[in-house]
């Protein structure tokens, strides 16, 4: 019996072994005259806290900043500037195939800037923060590793997770990929129908969107969800897509 809790222990993901391996040290110590029953009832709890981390699916969302500030009137620059005018990353998302996901999966898991030392510069052009007030980025990055990334570590440690989502942002250009399909970030309004096709067209797969509206009542391109697998490696088709607000007019404002 002392083997197999071992075993269990080797199998767990590495973000589980502060959790669990109190549980079987003390598992182990029990006297002999312990019931196995009991010790497997603590196995299945083990079991029960691995399977609450398991998710399908990555919604990998990319934000327009154009629409972020013209309808959040606190829009506020990072302390490196201006952002580009290009899509930028908003966070990889575990989800379900049910519509529920998981989030805040493991409060000792902090996120730790040491671990992204290499990906700082490419994160500050991908994936800037545009809340006030403003910052140097790392309570956004915080937040999105707390909040989401502690829910994929089954799959991605901190580093693998930031880096993947910067890899996806390179798979899927949307910016260029909507400037070749004629849709320019030029207050323009286009069909919301002809920009979800472009997508399709230059990634692969359908996408959701999502909307603003601003204080003229236009709606806006803000957010693109794309779906990926759960290793973060391909994107896919999605399982389900979250609920569009948008007009079938879509304005697509400057930055």
């Amino acid at each position: 019996m002392m083997n197999s809790l071992y075993m269990h222990l080797l199998s767990l993901p590495s973000y589980l072994h502060s959790i669990e391996r109190s549980y079987i040290e003390m598992t182990v110590k029990m006297k002999p005259n312990f019931s196995l029953l009991s010790r497997l009832i603590v196995l299945q709890c083990l079991s029960v806290l691995c399977s609450c981390q398991d998710f399908d699916f990555f919604y990998f969302v990319q934000q327009w900043p154009g629409a972020y500030c013209d309808t959040k009137h606190n829009c506020c620059y990072p302390k490196t500037g201006k952002p580009a005018a290009d899509f930028s990353i908003h966070g990889l998302w575990p989800n379900n195939k049910d519509g529920s996901w998981p989030s805040n999966c493991n409060p000792d898991s902090v996120f730790d800037k040491s671990q992204i030392t290499e990906l700082i510069s490419n994160m500050e052009k991908d994936w800037p923060s545009l809340s006030c007030p403003s910052g140097n980025n790392l309570r956004f990055w915080s937040h999105e590793w707390e909040k989401h990334g502690t829910c994929s570590e089954s799959e991605l440690d901190q580093r693998d997770y930031f880096e993947t989502a910067l890899k996806l942002k390179q798979k899927a250009n949307l910016l260029n990929i909507l400037n070749h399909a004629g849709i320019k970030a030029d207050d323009g309004s286009y069909s919301l129908q002809r920009i979800k096709e472009a997508i399709k067209k230059g990634v692969g797969f359908t996408p959701g969107i999502e909307c603003n509206v601003d204080s003229r009542h236009n709606s806006q391109l803000y957010q693109v969800y794309l779906c990926v697998d759960a290793s973060g490696s391909d994107f896919i088709e999605c399982p389900i897509l979250p609920t569009s607000r948008c007009s079938s007019q879509v304005q697509f404002p400057k930055f």
